[in-house]
């Protein structure tokens, strides 16, 4: 078993343990992973760009438990629905490779479809 299986077991059991299973809906489930990345942003809100890739142990503590929030229930979501999490992001990173070809979008910020207007 990997350790990304493994962690996903320990949620499994840590939701059964509490019942909560008959909460966790993919609807649910996905408004509280918006509402956990709220609350990441949220850390963030108002530092400048410099503050924020120098975090304070307090700030870096607070992302650390928003990063646990999202990724908990983002494994759950893909748990649910049968969605293999590390495969998801494989197949994005080649459709992403493909919207933002190297050339065209090095260095650039542009959304894929303004990069074809250079």
């Amino acid at each position: 078993m990997s350790e990304l299986e493994e962690l996903i077991e320990r949620i499994r059991r840590f939701n059964a343990d509490r019942d909560w299973a008959q909460y966790h809906s993919p609807k649910n489930l996905s408004i509280s992973l918006v509402i956990e990345a709220a609350e990441l942003a949220e850390v963030f809100q108002w530092l400048t760009e410099e503050e924020s890739r120098c975090l304070s142990d307090e700030k870096l503590a607070s992302v650390r438990e928003e990063v646990g929030d999202v990724f908990i229930y983002l494994l759950t979501i893909c748990e649910k629905i049968g969605i293999d999490p590390l495969d998801a992001a494989s197949r994005k990173l080649l459709v992403n490779g493909e919207k933002y070809p190297v050339e065209k979008s090095r260095g650039r910020s542009d959304k894929y479809t303004e990069l074809s207007r250079q």
